[in-house]
């Protein structure tokens, strides 16, 4: 049995750190102050992806579907494979059309003592006509863990509640509340959506690294099964904090779509979910594996 324990924490107050997720890293260094090393040496963490608190419409490839108002401050059921991705994507596609997507979608920036930070709340000005003059959005971090040792999981409430993410923790930067938290059984999921496709694509949902410079491990190539041409990649320089050290990683940049060239796609899929890579346990190397020819399974859904 493989499970994931999903996390979502409300930002209450602003967070310095990498701006486009809390790496997985800062996850498993706040967890370690609050669990004994032999338990936190058995975690892995991904990347806290930033969720704004909207309304929102379940995407298609999703198994609910419908509005829901609390779409992105909580966590809805999940069922299929495609359902785990729900708050993994940048651009927030289950947005209403209806609203100001292109600004619910961004975070307020803030300098605070020279430092550029993150905004736990996004205020929006309303017309004079209507009745309340302004709009505030709450902003969320999505992440989920994994263990070694199954029966690490699911962690307790105490352990997820009065954590602080990114940088100038001392001045109460980076504070977070528990919102909701579940725990998943990858086996019983449905993967029936990437089974007989001709074609498929792979996503790369967070960096992949190659070079690190952390003494424990060692480089890795783009995998034969995702890349054909190493030049049509973007690649990325990232970092991570190990015992106040900083180490540069060599990354493939997350966000890209290549074609999947290898032949077991559900394997893979299950794979990418624990992720990829010398740096999984941080959250690096996360994968998605997305069918082509959606047409047919939207028109069956319909």
């Amino acid at each position: 049995m493989t499970k994931i324990q999903q996390v979502l924490w409300e930002l209450r107050m602003d967070y310095i750190g990498h701006p486009y997720y809390v790496s997985g890293n800062a996850i498993l260094h706040a967890l370690g102050q609050h669990l004994a090393p032999e338990t936190h040496a058995e975690l892995s963490a991904s990347h806290g992806m930033f969720v704004p608190g909207q309304y929102g419409t379940f995407p298609d490839e999703h198994s609910q579907s419908g509005s829901r108002p609390y779409l992105g401050s909580g966590l809805p059921d999940v069922v299929a494979y495609d359902d785990l991705f729900l708050h993994r994507e940048a651009s927030h596609p289950w947005l209403l059309d209806i609203r100001a997507r292109d600004a619910l979608n961004t975070q307020d920036l803030r300098i605070h003592g020279g430092h550029p930070t993150l905004c736990h709340e996004t205020i929006m000005g309303r017309r004079d006509e209507q009745w309340k003059q302004f709009e505030t959005t709450k902003w969320y971090v999505h992440a989920y863990l994994h263990a070694d040792d199954p029966t690490v999981l699911p962690l307790g409430e105490d352990v997820l509640e009065d954590l602080q993410f990114g940088g100038k923790r001392n001045y109460g930067y980076g504070e977070v509340e528990l919102k909701e938290t579940q725990l998943i059984e990858l086996g019983e999921l449905d993967y029936s959506r990437l089974k007989g496709a001709e074609t498929y694509l792979i996503e790369l949902v967070t960096p992949f690294v190659l070079e690190s410079e952390y003494h424990l491990v060692n480089g890795c190539t783009v995998p034969w099964w995702w890349a054909e041409n190493r030049e049509d990649l973007r690649f990325r320089e990232e970092k991570i904090l190990e015992q106040r050290e900083v180490y540069r990683l060599q990354t493939v940049d997350h966000g890209q779509v290549v074609t999947y060239l290898g032949d077991h796609p559900i394997e893979t899929a299950k794979n990418g979910l624990l992720r990829v890579g010398s740096h999984s346990r941080y959250g690096f190397g996360e994968l998605r594996v997305k069918p082509l020819g959606e047409q047919k399974y939207r028109s069956e859904k319909n």
